[in-house]
């Protein structure tokens, strides 16, 4: 069989897997298996199934082989690294790296594990998370539980090692525990997880920006980034470093955090995390925690925006947030995003979702003429 006709057999193959799954998980495995339970209960019945489905080696070799979706036009190169495309799943749902050998075999380009802490953190009093399908989003109270970044980090060096085509990122924050003291506390505590986290992955997020913490976002402030990173840039690490920004502040603050970053070893910014205002939506107020999803997406999108015109010579960009279909991510990579990440629409459209992307963003590119996506970041920025 030539490469041409095994290429059409693949894609015509991974189009039928994809669209099988798309109507099974609408009308089966969301409404049966997801939806049934709580948020938290389907959230760690999927680590499970994850930690569980990755032992089994023909069933990963069936998910490379029907879902994986590939094209040449988006494989990229972003701060000195090469992606099989710019789709990653973003920080806060892998919390202990049980999921890369799956979401390598399904076709992620890259997956961001974490955010891991410098001490075994609890996380706050359940429940975690809400549902909001209304509004395409989830209300995440989680307070960065995990297992800590000692024990954290040997995972994630394992499955980077042994990841097929996916690179792996870890995102470190500060641990939110009854021991959280000042800001040199603080930033004592990234230092030893950046250490721990130092030529152990293919990228670090540096977490400054969690809602659902004890002492709030310290690091938000230009005068504590500034020390933070201070301290940061003594660790030797070989790994491009990236900086998961705050979603709320207005456009002049966010700039001066963007300045203080570009003074020190920062390869680029992820933006951004979870929103805080739930002004023009019905919320409970006893419901705790920050937006995800569709509410974040048009300021994300213009904050995107801005960075890049002001900054993306010096910082890369990768955009997070209300991405849920492969239109929504290419005005992210439009406005300026190399990278594109995801976790709502994994949720709520299901596993596939990763393919769906993959396709229409291949379409979309040669629809305008480009040979390759890292030819349509920023042109309407």
């Amino acid at each position: 069989m030539s490469y041409v006709s095994s290429n059409y057999w693949h894609d015509a193959v991974n189009k039928v897997a994809t669209d099988l799954m798309t109507f099974g998980y609408k009308h089966v495995v969301k409404p049966h298996f997801v939806f049934n339970h709580t948020p938290d209960a389907a959230h760690e019945q999927m680590i499970a199934f994850c930690a569980a489905t990755k032992q089994i080696q023909p069933l990963m070799w069936l998910l490379r082989e029907t879902l994986d979706y590939t094209d040449p036009s988006l494989e990229t190169e972003a701060m000195g690294l090469h992606f099989a495309n710019p789709f990653g799943l973003s920080a806060g749902l892998d919390k202990n790296c049980e999921m890369p050998v799956l979401l390598d075999n399904a076709g992620f380009g890259f997956e961001t594990v974490g955010s891991t802490t410098s001490r075994p953190c609890p996380g706050n009093a359940r429940p975690w998370f809400h549902r909001l399908p209304e509004y395409d989003s989830m209300l995440v109270h989680v307070g960065l539980a995990n297992a800590g970044s000692e024990s954290v980090m040997k995972v994630v060096e394992r499955a980077w090692r042994e990841a097929k085509t996916m690179q792996l990122s870890v995102s470190i924050a500060r641990t939110n525990d009854e021991l959280t003291g000042d800001l040199a506390e603080g930033i004592d505590d990234y230092r030893i997880s950046m250490e721990r986290a130092a030529g152990r992955s293919s990228m670090i997020e540096v977490n400054i920006s969690c809602p659902n913490t004890k002492v709030g976002e310290p690091f938000g402030d230009p005068d504590n980034l500034d020390k933070l990173f201070a301290a940061l840039d003594q660790v030797d690490r070989p790994q491009p470093v990236l900086v998961k920004m705050p979603f709320d502040l207005p456009w002049e603050q966010f700039r001066e955090l963007l300045q203080v970053l570009c003074e020190h070893r920062v390869d680029g910014v992820t933006i951004a995390n979870l929103r805080k205002d739930r002004s023009g939506l019905e919320i409970p107020r006893d419901w705790k925690g920050g937006l995800s999803g569709s509410p974040t997406y048009a300021r994300g999108n213009e904050l995107i925006r801005r960075t890049y015109r002001e900054f993306g010579d010096r910082l890369t960009i990768a955009g997070v947030g209300g991405v849920f279909t492969a239109e929504q991510a290419y005005e992210k990579i439009r406005f300026g995003s190399s990278l594109v990440m995801f976790i709502s629409s994994l949720m709520y459209r299901g596993p596939q979702q990763i393919s769906v992307l993959k396709r229409g963003l291949a379409e979309l590119l040669a629809a305008d003429g480009f040979e390759h996506v890292s030819e349509a970041v920023g042109i309407d920025a």
